[in-house]
This record gives structure tokens, C-alpha cells and sequence, in this order.
């Protein structure tokens, strides 16, 4: 049975290329966006479309002016390492290669988180993700870049993989962080700002989106974000994916009989990458994951998801290698764990997101300030 991918509207803005948009609107030759003095980009971190219009009571300055034509589509995987990236270079997982949470490095035969584990993994920013960023772009262009965000994250790996060619700035708390990068903008005419906000999905992940934790959450997101927009400054807010949350019963758990062959097993519970041993008889065990995943998940193998485009329309040799020779993704509010690893705090987080489901894919995308419609 090949992937089941879930209709979506043609119309739907991709996520790929919103950046771009904003590089394009202070030239004042976008197709989709007025003109700006400045642009800010607000990324929501775990804000789904789905969960934010159900959560509207809570969250009415994000809510007060959306319509059914303010969202986007997330990439595949819904996940932060291969979405944001996708986002701050404007091209597909499958051209800057970061292709999921835990992939594989093929030239070491390890998995390497791409999220947080630069580090620890010994992943080069430079090499391991060549794509160009839209703050390099823009000072080509003559446009000063900005990246608002979290004090920890500074240095981070995966900051230089993305950010490069913004300058940091740091600040605590949602509030502020909308403020110091409002008055970037303000006081640096034809600039960049990117303002990063982690907090809902942090909720989300713990909690769970129904909790009163991820309200909580949403609730301080939308009124740091109901903070006037400085005149002529563009603003635009979206996330790089949304989540689900994942009941105990919910959780399917493989055994030592469906490891037979699996010589690596990445992604994360709701799209893994499987990697299977060299002698290992692929059809045979995509065959058996099918069957016995039938209803909790859809199995593809590599070949098929680059012909299916979900890596893009561009697939390097590099994505490539990183990519797992099977590949599941949940559905519904399933999840996938391995039963025999040592270390499964997954299985205590609530919130989660990396397959092609609505609620992951379609994000908010809305336009505030100098962009309001």
C-alpha cells in the first residue's frame, strides 16, 4: 500500500519561499504583499492552524482578522529542524538536507540529531546545510537582518546552519522579544527581523495542546503579538508546523521481531526513518511494517517518497543519503516507538508532529502592520 497523503488545497500557500516574500515586499515588487519600510517575520514555534482556530477565544488579536485564505503547508517532515530550515532558506528539505529529527550520517554510520545535537555530533553548519539563508540574500541586497530569540540559542549549531548573515539579538520573554524586534524594524529602515517564539510548542510537547499549560502559552503569545505594529513596518506570523496529541493507547510499539534487518532506526515516533542493513531484504520488511502498521501508519520506501515530491522538488545525493530506506508516517493521533531502546522519554511527550496530518501541516499565516489586509 503506497502513502495515503491527504488532500490539500492547490491554492495553499507552501511555507517555501514566505521569507522570500518579505525580501520582495521592500522592493515593492511582491506579488502577494504591499510594499514595506520594514519586514518582520514571526515564527510561532508548534502553532497549527487548526488548533489556533480552536483555540480562538483564546488567542483574539491572532484570531480577530484570520480567514480561511491565512494559512500555509508546512513541509514533510512536519518537524522544527527540516520546517524552520525550509522556511529561513526557501527550498525543500530535500535541497538543504535536513530531512528530519535524527537522520543519518552515512560517511560515519550514526544517526545525528539535526535539532540539537551539531555539537555533540560533530556537524559542520557550513557543509551539512549549504542552502543559502534569506538574511544572506538580503545583505546581498543591501538589507540589514535581524534575529530575535532565546539567550540559549545563540551559538547553537543549528542557529549558524539557519541564521547566517543575521545578526543575534536576544531577549527573555515573548513580550519583549515581539518588542526589541518591532523596534528593530522601526529603527532600521529596509531591515529583516526574524522573531522566534518557542514557547507553545514547548507547552504543546509537555502537556499537550488542550492543556491549560498550552493555553497558557497561546495566551501570552497573543498578547505579546496585539502590541502595535511601528507605521510603515510589515509584519507577517506563521509556525513551522503544528501537533497532535498522543494518547497512551495511542502509542504502537515495535518489538525485536520487527527490528530484524533494521540496522538504524531515526526520525521521531510520528515519521521515522528506518535504515535497514545492507543485507537486509527491503521489500520483505516493508511488506511486514505495512501489514503490521495497518491503519496506525503508512510505510514508503525512499524511492518512492523523492518521486511523490514530499522532500520537494529537489532531492540532493546528500538528502538522500540521510533519508531512511523505509519511511513512517503516522496517522490519526498515532505514534510509532521502538520497544527495545534504552532511552524512551518520548513516550511521555503529549504533543507531537513529523507526519502529513492537517492539524502538522497547515500553519497560520497572517499578515499584521503595514501587510494587513
Amino acid at each position: 500500500m503506497s502513502l495515503m497523503l491527504p488532500s490539500e488545497s492547490p491554492s495553499t500557500r507552501s511555507l517555501v519561499g514566505v521569507a522570500d516574500d518579505l525580501l520582495a515586499a521592500l522592493r515593492g515588487d511582491a506579488d502577494a504583499l504591499p510594499r514595506a519600510s520594514s519586514v518582520v517575520l514571526v515564527v510561532v514555534d508548534g502553532l497549527g492552524a487548526i488548533s489556533l482556530r480552536s483555540h480562538a477565544g483564546h488567542a483574539r488579536a491572532l484570531t480577530s482578522g484570520m480567514t480561511k485564505r491565512d494559512v500555509a503547508r508546512s513541509v514533510f517532515p512536519s518537524t522544527t529542524a527540516a520546517a524552520l530550515t525550509s522556511i529561513l532558506t526557501g527550498v525543500g528539505p530535500g535541497e538543504h538536507g535536513l530531512v528530519g529529527y535524527r537522520v543519518l550520517d552515512a560517511e560515519r554510520d550514526r544517526l545525528v540529531n539535526q535539532l540539537s545535537g551539531w555539537e555533540s555530533d560533530g556537524l559542520d553548519p557550513l557543509t551539512w546545510q549549504p542552502a543559502t539563508t534569506v538574511f544572506e540574500r538580503a545583505g546581498a541586497l543591501g538589507h540589514e537582518s535581524f534575529a530575535v530569540g532565546v539567550a540559549a540559542y545563540a551559538q547553537s549549531g543549528f542557529t549558524r546552519a539557519t541564521l547566517r548573515g543575521a545578526e543575534f539579538v536576544a531577549a527573555a520573554t515573548p513580550a519583549t522579544r515581539v518588542e526589541t524586534a518591532y523596534d528593530l524594524a522601526r529603527q532600521h529602515p529596509g531591515s529583516l527581523v526574524y522573531c522566534y517564539l518557542p514557547e507553545v510548542d514547548k507547552a504543546g510537547h509537555r502537556h499537550g495542546i488542550d492543556s491549560a499549560e498550552w493555553v497558557a502559552a497561546l495566551e501570552e503569545i497573543d498578547a505579546a503579538l496585539a502590541t502595535r505594529v511601528p507605521a510603515g513596518v510589515g509584519v507577517l506570523v506563521t509556525s513551522d508546523h503544528g501537533m497532535v496529541d498522543v494518547p497512551v493507547n495511542r502509542q504502537a510499539v515495535l518489538d525485536e521481531r520487527h527490528l530484524v534487518g533494521v540496522r538504524h532506526l531515526g526520525g521521531e515516533p510520528r515519521m521515522l526513518h528506518v535504515y535497514l542493513a545492507p543485507e537486509a531484504d527491503g521489500a520483505e520488511i516493508g511488506a511486514r511494517w505495512r501489514r503490521d502498521l495497518a491503519g496506525v501508519a503508512d510505510v514508503v520506501d525512499r524511492q518512492e517518497a523523492i518521486a511523490r515530491g514530499l522532500f520537494g522538488p529537489t532531492v540532493t545525493p546528500a538528502a538522500a543519503s540521510r533519508m531512511g530506506d523505509l519511511m513512517v508516517a503516522s496517522r490519526g493521533a498515532n505514534a510509532v516507538y521502538d520497544g527495545t531502546a534504552a532511552d524512551q522519554r518520548s513516550r511521555g511527550m503529549v504533543g507531537q508532529h513529523g507526519a502529513l496530518t492537517p492539524e502538522e501541516r497547515l500553519v497560520p499565516l497572517l499578515r499584521l502592520g503595514a501587510f494587513a489586509r
